[in-house]
This record gives structure tokens, C-alpha cells and sequence, in this order.
């Protein structure tokens, strides 16, 4: 990643893009002046690397300022989790919906589905979320067949696998367990169903040395289908996703300009873990150029057996930051925070984060012993952050002790055991 010519991206779609923010965008023409920042001189890797990175607070901050087109223009809105605890909007246009079609196209070509392949989304396609609709467009311009079931509900998705019979299923791996308890309880023989294999999304599905983690292990002894990882958010718009020979995840070298980087900004070594900066390429509404993810990724300069010539990509080994992966959703302390002192009801409270035993990330939130609008509380937390966390009743005055340590001189409402 020495050279502007050498690195893992099309040179011609990248400057083109930069052209692009800087005409239409009014952040970038803000930022690019600012930075004193000649768009048309950029002609070596040294010098796109002048160009400040931009940051998750930056689109907090602005983020109307982001937008690149006209709101006639804009069909779908979407949202992120943001640091600060309010969403990030996203929005896209009709040119940003086909890329969005073929990224997923790419994507799922690249895992083996095929146009006669049937694939079940047990996704969210509403909610605000990208991704549902994103691979409801992929699979659409593919043409293969599609079985929404949405997410949850395990007995739906036996059903629909019945009377479908599909091929692939697009699934949380955590959710795959829950979908093999559901079979076993009811005697379904899951293991003899039509489905070969899985795109995992949302977790982490394997270790930086490409070997399954605990949570895709624990799925493959209980159900030996294949399973594939990607990993996309709201931000790229694009996937990196594994081939038939998981080694990496692949990047759509079309579609996105990937940096991994140090702490100091640098490009890291093949093998070395860094932050992932990226620029998508074609996005019109909502261009980004050199935008921090805030994940941890382990780079590999290195051939794949598929010969695609695409950066190669660990899923991410952490974040840099206290964000917290949630059963497929991205959330910050912050968020919980805001929605708990919302409840009027709710006088204390803390929040603990840990590891579960498959090694992902789980919520807990202590409560007073004496608090009685338990359900309406959990119903208030789950319509914020769309996923469910755990609630345990404790004395009050082991809260106290867990918000006012005695080495802090602030409450602390957020403890990370992680």
C-alpha cells in the first residue's frame, strides 16, 4: 500500500469520487479548504493521505452537512447508531440504491449463490436498517429466490424451510443456535434439511487466523453446513465478504477504497492489525473520503486461492472505541444511558458489559430491587435499541457503590468487564 497506483482500489473510480465530494458535498468543500486540500492535484498515495480522516463525531455533528443532493432526490432514509447517543441518518438516492443491488449482487456471487439458488433473509427489512433491504436488492438483481421471514420467530423459519426449501440462510450466528434448540425441542431434523449453507452477519464468525471463533464452532458441531462471514455497517454501504476458500474477507475493489491503518495513521504491515479507513466509490447522496470505522482489522497483502484481486480483510478483532456488538446491532454506552434516564421511573441504575460464553458481547443493567415496571422498561430499552438486554434486580446500594467508586470523582454508569 506503498504507492497511489498499487494500492488495493480502482485509482480511476477513486478520483472520481473525490471530485465528486468535493463539488457536491458541503462538508468536503468545507473540509478539502480547511485542509488546504487541491482535489485535482492528488496524484500519489502520499498525497490522498494529506486528507484528514473523517470521523463517526463528524457525522454526529454535521451530519446534514453530508448530504450531496437535493431532497427530491432522496428515496431511502436509514439510520446508525452514533457515540454520542443519537442516530446518525443516512439517506439514499436511486443511483445509491442500484449500488447498494450490486454490492450484495457481488457479494453473494462471491459465496456461490446462483440465480437458481433459493436464500431465506431472517433479517429486519424495516426498522430503518440497511442491511435487510440490502440484500433483498442483491439477491433481486442476482434473481435468485427469496424467502422473507424476517428475524426471529425459529418456528417460522422451520416452516418456511419446509415449504421452500432454500439453499443459503442469511442469519446472526447466535441466531442459528437459537434456530438448532427450536429443531431439537421439536424434533425437526434440521441436519437433513435443504439448507447447505449460511452468511453470517452481524458477529464476528472467525479469528484473525481465519479458524472459526467460539460462536461459529459451537454452530458447526450442531449443524455441519458451511457458513460464510462478512462484514459491512451503514457508513460503507459495501461488504467484505468471504469466498469459497475463507481466507479473508474480500473487498469490492469497485465499489470501496479501503485503508488499514495505525494508530499514527500509517498504512499497517501484511498480518498487522490496524483501524479500517474506507472511501465508497459510486455513492452519490452521502459521499465519505477517508472515513475512520472505528474497527480493528487484521490486514493481509496476500493472493487468495479465488485469484480475486481485491484487498483481504480480517472481520473486525475489536473496536476502538467502547462499542459494543449486540446480537448483530452496534451499540454505545451512551444510547443505554440515555434511554435508562429517560424512564422517569427509573431513579439508579448501571450498566455492565461482558463476554458471554461464545465469546460475544452481552448487556447487563442492575436495577433496584424495589422496581416495579420491569416490563415496561424492557419494552422502552428494546423499541430504542432494537435488541433486548438483560435486567437483574440489586440492592441499591450495591449500585450506588458501582456508580460512585470511590477512585472516580464522576459517577460511573458504565462498567466494560470485557
Amino acid at each position: 500500500m506503498a504507492n497511489f497506483y498499487d494500492i488495493h482500489g480502482n485509482q480511476k473510480l477513486l478520483k472520481k469520487q473525490l471530485s465528486y465530494a468535493a463539488a457536491n458535498s458541503p462538508f468536503y468543500k468545507k473540509h478539502f479548504s480547511e485542509n488546504k486540500i487541491d482535489i485535482e492535484a492528488i496524484q500519489s498515495y502520499e498525497q490522498f493521505r494529506k486528507i484528514p480522516i473523517t470521523t463517526k463525531e463528524d457525522l454526529q455533528q454535521y451530519n446534514e452537512e453530508f448530504i450531496a443532493v437535493g431532497k427530491d432526490a432522496i428515496i431511502d432514509y436509514v439510520t446508525t447508531s452514533g457515540t454520542l447517543g443519537n442516530p446518525v441518518s443516512f439517506a439514499l438516492n436511486d443511483a445509491d440504491l442500484d449500488r447498494l443491488a450490486e454490492n450484495e449482487r457481488q457479494s453473494f456471487e462471491m459465496i456461490g449463490v446462483q440465480k437458481s439458488s433459493v436464500v431465506q433473509l431472517t433479517t429486519t427489512l424495516d426498522r430503518r436498517f440497511m442491511a435487510g433491504m440490502a440484500y433483498f436488492l442483491g439477491l433481486r438483481k442476482l434473481g435468485a429466490g427469496i424467502v422473507r421471514t424476517g428475524s426471529g420467530l425459529p418456528g417460522l423459519q422451520w416452516e418456511s424451510i419446509e415449504r421452500f426449501q432454500p439453499d443459503f440462510l442469511v442469519a446472526v450466528p447466535s441466531f442459528l443456535l437459537k434456530m438448532i434448540d427450536f429443531a431439537i425441542e421439536n424434533r425437526i431434523d434440521y441436519k437433513n434439511s435443504s439448507i447447505k449453507a449460511a452468511v453470517c452477519i452481524g458477529e464476528p464468525l472467525r479469528n484473525p487466523d481465519f479458524s472459526l471463533n467460539s460462536l461459529g464452532q459451537k454452530v458447526k458441531d450442531l449443524w455441519d453446513i458451511e457458513l460464510f462471514s462478512t462484514y459491512a455497517s451503514t457508513e460503507m454501504g459495501t461488504a467484505f465478504t468471504e469466498c469459497e476458500f475463507h481466507t479473508g474477507n474480500h473487498s469490492l475493489p469497485d465499489l470501496i477504497f479501503a485503508e488499514v491503518l495505525d494508530e499514527n495513521q500509517n498504512p499497517v504491515k501484511s498480518g498487522e492489525i490496524g483501524e479500517l479507513v474506507v472511501t465508497p466509490l459510486q455513492t452519490q447522496t452521502m459521499p465519505l473520503v477517508r472515513f475512520a470505522t472505528g474497527d480493528m482489522v487484521k490486514f493481509y497483502d496476500e493472493n487468495c486461492d479465488c485469484d480475486r484481486k481485491s484487498l483481504l480483510i480480517s472481520t473486525p478483532v475489536g473496536r476502538k472505541k467502547q462499542m459494543i456488538k449486540l446480537k448483530g446491532t452496534t451499540l454505545y454506552p451512551q444510547q443505554i444511558i440515555n434511554l435508562l434516564t429517560a424512564f422517569q421511573a427509573l431513579k439508579i441504575f448501571v450498566i455492565e458489559a461482558r463476554l458471554n460464553e461464545t465469546q460475544t458481547d452481552e448487556i447487563l443493567v442492575r436495577i433496584p430491587e424495589d422496581f416495579s415496571e420491569v416490563s415496561e422498561l424492557q419494552e422502552h430499552l428494546q423499541a430504542g435499541l432494537k435488541v433486548k438486554v438483560s435486567l437483574e434486580k440489586t440492592s441499591v446500594e450495591k449500585i450506588e457503590k458501582l456508580k460512585f467508586p470511590k477512585e472516580s470523582r464522576k459517577p460511573k454508569l458504565f462498567h466494560d468487564y470485557r
